[in-house]
């Protein structure tokens, strides 16, 4: 098993143990709150009895996001399901802040009308006291597994619980002023509870909006994954490094400079090798490297150049009229100039005479042709199963 696919199972495993936790809790406060709220005539307990039926439903929204956002990619979403739990944040922010709202109408409600405030029964300070300290326990537990797991989700959630602890605190104080016969904390008390539902749906909503929205990772963690990419072997810098986030994961895009004359395949194997670093990095889901003979934020390609079709007619051409043909072709498309390394075959009929037959303005033309800056020729002198020797037998120009 895969770190990420290890990590991605735990996470699973926590978010269910811990919200189910919470949906017990919850279960027990939201009907002691409501009930004692209503007997007790505190506005305040019963609008926390409501905040307590929210955490409810968010409860249920974090275990269905969390059993679809594991799910493996597929024909439809091809990285995965991760932003699944970005969704599942936005509409729980949504719904925090049409709570808060609601909480923040009706105490508006309750103060403008203060003669029809009854009087708050002690009974409603017990269970307010009961439920702030539950909320404060369930809130510890809950962020102490979001954050060993590391789940954005999770961590919203165990703080959506703390939130519910500060309100309980609102809630106690404005009943014991509400007992002491100032009748007005109470729906006071109840606006500062749904103004602080509705701030923390804000806040929630407009994360998730954030990452829906290919929000990066901080600079900090990008810096840590440039520090990867560059030190892997065959790398010389990188740049155009780039992240978009998935749920708590991420995708990174990068660029990375090899040297110029290496094979292709020395080049794929550089960046797999980079990739496959920067995939042990556990916020990292997929990477995608390009690989760079030169810095093309820099030194752009020196204009159009010919394909490989056209070079190989326009020196198989030269090479056949002196009964010659070559084994290789290199091209090296450089801002600096466009260079073409030929290898002969090792045989009598590739002398370095025949080769010595092109005239130099014959040459020229063939440069100029195709826009090169160098031809090199090289000769196999021995090729055999296990060794292949080459020797140069003209450069730029042959004398």
């Amino acid at each position: 098993m895969s770190q990420s696919t290890a990590l991605a199972a735990e996470k699973q495993d926590v978010a269910r143990k811990t919200t189910f936790a919470s949906i017990a809790v919850n279960s027990v406060l939201m009907a002691a709150q409501i009930v004692v709220g209503v007997f007790a005539h505190s506005q305040a307990l019963i609008a926390d009895g409501i905040h307590s039926l929210s955490d409810l439903v968010s409860d249920f929204i974090v275990l269905l996001a969390n059993r679809h956002s594991t799910a493996a990619p597929d024909d439809d979403h091809n990285y995965g399901h991760s932003r699944y739990e970005t969704v599942a944040s936005l509409f729980l922010g949504a719904l925090l802040i049409a709570v808060g709202v609601g909480m923040l109408w009706r105490a508006g409600e309750r103060i403008t009308n203060l003669q029809d405030i009854p009087e708050v029964h002690a009974s409603a300070l017990i269970v307010a006291v009961i439920v702030l300290i539950s909320k404060e326990l369930l809130f510890r537990y809950m962020l102490r597994a979001a954050e060993r797991v590391r789940s954005a989700l999770l961590i919203a959630n165990a703080w959506h619980a703390r939130s519910d602890a500060a309100s309980s605190l609102v809630v106690a104080i404005g009943i014991i002023g509400s007992m002491a016969g100032w009748r007005l904390l109470d729906p006071i008390a109840a606006a500062i509870v749904g103004f602080m539902v509705a701030r923390m749906g804000w806040t929630f909503g407009w994360d998730a909006l954030q990452d829906l929205s290919d929000r990066a990772l901080d600079q900090a963690e990008t810096e840590k994954l440039r520090m990867v990419l560059s030190s892997t072997p065959g790398v010389r810098d990188v740049h155009e490094l780039r992240t978009r986030k998935m749920g708590d994961l991420a995708i990174v895009d990068a660029h990375i400079l090899v040297d110029p004359l290496i094979s292709v395949s020395e080049g794929h194997y550089i960046a797999e090798l980079a990739r496959a670093r920067l995939l042990t990095n556990t916020h990292v889901m997929d990477a995608l490297i390009h690989v760079d003979p030169e810095n093309d934020e820099i030194n752009a390609p020196a204009g159009r150049m010919p394909t490989r079709s056209a070079v190989s007619d326009a020196i198989s051409a030269v090479l056949g009229a002196r009964g010659l043909t070559y084994n290789a072709l290199n091209l090296h498309y450089l801002s600096s100039g466009f260079d073409i390394d030929v290898t002969l075959p090792a045989d009598a009929n590739a002398s370095d005479a025949q080769l010595a037959s092109l005239e130099p303005d014959e040459f020229d033309a063939l440069k100029r042709k195709l826009g090169a800056r160098e031809i090199r020729f090289t000769r196999t002198v021995i090729n055999l199963p296990h060794l292949v020797i080459t020797e140069s037998t003209a450069a730029s120009r042959p004398d």
